[in-house]
């Protein structure tokens, strides 16, 4: 028997309930692991309130990413054995997989050697911020050398990652983030620049970048904040919307948008690990950052699955700088 996190009612934090579930054997192209961490993720949260891409079909399992250990393949599965160190990417519905559990079932083709030098905890921390991060920035914007970046809510993993990898590639990382109690964390991680919440957005970005703007904006927050986010990008420069953290509308600003021959782009990772030559290149260019040392994941705070409740509570707290963790 497995301990398991399953839900049946969407809502707060509390709806989470640890269940005692058989895995069974896995299928074809399945993979059966002992789970050793999980990495926690917005999406997650949005899933379990109801608020997210896809709605939960209740009771229902959650979790996207997790590092664990093979204990049994399926039939058609060739990459992998009993006792691989592996890592689960976010490839798949949570509706048909999940990985909040200290046993479960996956997919083969959403999982990976765990990069060497990471240990279980790292392993879980990696694969949905550093991808998410590399898809808009590196597979559609190119991403290079002299290009100003904004990240807002530039705390968050996906955020930190982003900070990361403009780093890695040449460019110059413009962090935002509410108030003064992140902003030496966020320039420890690399940020060039971190611009707060009472500031004002547009000059400062102006500033920094001799009136130009940045090129591209990579914004999980949407709402009211994407009008500002329209006057600071440069001509021709790219905004993209990849969450809405904002329970705001989210307007077009048409003007800005005219003015400068802006594009508002939305995307999520899926778009990545659903093309696999894509997601070979991504998963390449996140292995080649972690060796060399580029790319290296914060882990905010763990938890263990018993403290689910009071992780998932912990997440949504906006406390954090990096990765919540769970461990088995």
């Amino acid at each position: 028997m497995s301990r398991v996190v399953r839900f049946h009612q969407t809502g707060g934090p509390q709806v989470l309930k640890i269940e005692q579930r058989e895995v069974g054997a896995p299928g074809a192209g399945e993979l059966r692991i002992k789970v050793e961490a999980i990495g926690l993720n917005r999406a997650e949260a949005a899933f379990r309130a109801g608020m997210y891409l896809e709605a939960p079909n209740l009771p229902c399992g959650i979790g996207y990413e997790a590092s664990g250990i093979v204990e049994a393949v399926g039939d058609d599965v060739t990459d992998f054995k009993a006792g691989d160190a592996i890592c689960v990417i976010p490839a798949f519905s949570m509706n048909t997989y999940s990985v909040y559990a200290d046993q479960t079932l996956v997919p083969a083709y959403a999982c990976t050697q765990r990069p060497s030098g990471l240990d279980e905890i790292e392993a879980a921390s990696i694969w949905m911020q550093y991808l998410t991060a590399y898809g808009a920035l590196i597979d559609i914007a190119k991403l290079g050398k002299g290009d100003f970046v904004i990240i807002p809510a530039a705390s968050s993993s996906v955020g930190l990652a982003a900070i990361q990898i403009a780093n890695y590639v040449g460019a110059t990382p413009i962090a935002t983030t509410r108030g003064q109690s992140k902003v030496a964390a966020l320039k420890e991680a690399g940020a060039k620049h971190v611009i707060t919440g009472d500031q004002d957005l547009v000059a400062e970005v102006m500033r920094i970048t001799d009136g130009k703007g940045a090129r591209v904006a990579f914004d999980p927050v949407g709402g009211p904040t994407v009008a500002k986010l329209a006057d600071a990008t440069a001509v021709g420069g790219t905004i993209f919307l990849y969450g809405a953290l904002e329970p705001q509308i989210t307007p077009l600003p048409l003007v800005a948008a005219l003015n400068r021959a802006m594009t508002f782009r939305g995307y999520t990772l899926f778009e990545i690990v659903g093309d696999p030559v894509r997601f070979a290149a991504g998963k390449k260019f996140v292995a080649d950052g972690l060796s060399k040392g580029a790319l290296k994941p914060k882990v905010a705070k763990t938890f263990t699955l018993d403290q689910i409740v009071e992780a998932h509570t912990y997440l949504e707290s906006n406390q954090q700088v990096g990765k919540v963790v769970v461990t088995t």
